[in-house]
């Protein structure tokens, strides 16, 4: 921390990038910005520019360039401990800098740079274009950021970080892909929530609430404890070639099977994967098509969009077949091993994909619900792919 001349002794903080945006500015505090001083400024000689293959921005010296930002006075030691926090996830250390505010005499400000040696500069960011991408997603995964100060290390963060956005993204997207389906019309307004705890934080999270909630007589249920597994959302695919006819599975270990006492922890599957922060559902299931079996798909079409157990888990699956050209030399291993990935491909012909799925030898939900949903439009399929 460095040593201060504003009001408080803090030195004043200027903020280039999204900590401009004032909603996701309070979250990292904690507070309202009422009591600070913030005003726009002009730190000379450096231009705000995207971090490549990353949606936040990074500053870089450039002469003759001016980065605009937010100059904030009056700052506790608190909220400095509260924004180290959450920018190291971004590995960003606090220097000093000379800055020009509104009334035009330069002053001392520290500022948030990132590592250079981690990150790359890429074009000049906007930070409008940012608010209407990101900025939604991001608020929701500084909350649960911030909620791990004090608690959780710098190091934890910078970890966790792909899933706490992943969480985040799967919160958007069920307000976003919302179909009401309750008979009742029946809501979350018609939850109420007692208390509630994060029992647990790692790759994945679990919540506890105690909470009602309206009964079908108009009634409301006694206060009930109720946990929730916190996985992200999904993307599944069934890859399959209607020239020949078959569909290309992946085998691999499974904790759910291991952790039942299943001897079969080894499973055929669909391909699948996380959708990653910001990316559409048939994105991930191409992506994860061609690192996990190096196929690459071509007409995707919709099998299910759902919760595969809706009673324990917030998981959300968007379930595919994809059209593709399998030949026999897919049939190997693969995976990424910086996900320490053992995957094995298989390709296998229809009539025995249905053999499987009828004696109850496919034991994965997806894969199941796929092979009938192919079984009913094979036919269509073969006729389109043949044309």
């Amino acid at each position: 921390m460095l040593p201060g001349n504003g009001a408080n002794g803090m030195t004043p903080l200027f903020c280039y990038g999204t900590l401009r945006h004032v909603p996701l500015l309070e979250i990292v505090l904690g507070r309202p910005l009422d009591g600070l001083h913030v005003s726009e400024a002009i730190l000379p000689d450096h231009a705000v520019c995207q971090v490549k293959d990353q949606s936040f921005p990074m500053i870089v010296p450039e002469n003759g360039a001016q980065a605009a930002g937010l100059l904030i006075r009056d700052l506790t030691a608190s909220d400095i401990a509260r924004l180290e926090f959450y920018e190291s996830g971004f590995e960003r250390n606090l220097n000093p800098v000379q800055v020009t505010p509104e009334a035009g005499t330069p002053e001392s400000a520290q500022v948030f740079f990132a590592d250079a040696s981690l990150w790359s500069p890429g074009d000049p960011w906007s930070l409008q274009d940012w608010v209407n991408e990101w900025a939604a997603l991001s608020c929701r995964a500084a909350t649960e950021v911030m909620d791990y100060f004090g608690v959780k290390s710098d190091a934890d963060i910078a970890r966790l970080f792909p899933m706490i956005t992943a969480r985040a993204a799967a919160s958007l997207n069920a307000v976003a892909g919302r179909r009401p389906t309750s008979p009742s019309g029946m809501s979350c307004a018609n939850v109420k929530v007692v208390d509630h705890i994060r029992a647990y934080t790692d790759f994945f999270a679990m919540d506890e609430y105690n909470l009602s909630f309206d009964r079908f007589d108009g009634s409301s249920s006694a206060v009930v404890k109720r946990s929730v597994f916190l996985g992200g959302d999904a993307a599944i695919v069934l890859p399959y070639d209607p020239v020949r006819d078959r569909v290309l599975l992946v085998e691999q270990m499974r904790m759910g099977p291991f952790g039942r006492g299943d001897p079969d922890v080894w499973q055929l599957e669909p391909v699948a994967g996380r959708l990653d922060a910001g990316e559409a559902p048939e994105d991930t299931a191409r992506r994860e098509a061609l690192e996990e079996a190096g196929v690459t798909l071509g007409r995707i079409e919709t099998v299910a969009e759902c919760y595969p157990s809706p009673g324990s888990s917030s998981e959300f699956f968007y379930i595919y077949v994809g059209l593709a050209d399998l030949h026999d030399g897919l049939a190997a291993t693969g995976g990424l091993v910086s996900e320490h990935e053992d995957i094995r491909s298989h390709l296998i012909d229809f009539d025995r994909l249905m053999e499987m799925t009828e004696s109850f030898a496919v034991k994965n939900a997806p894969l199941a619900l796929a092979a009938l949903w192919l079984a009913r439009h094979r036919d269509r399929l073969r006729k389109s792919g043949a044309e």
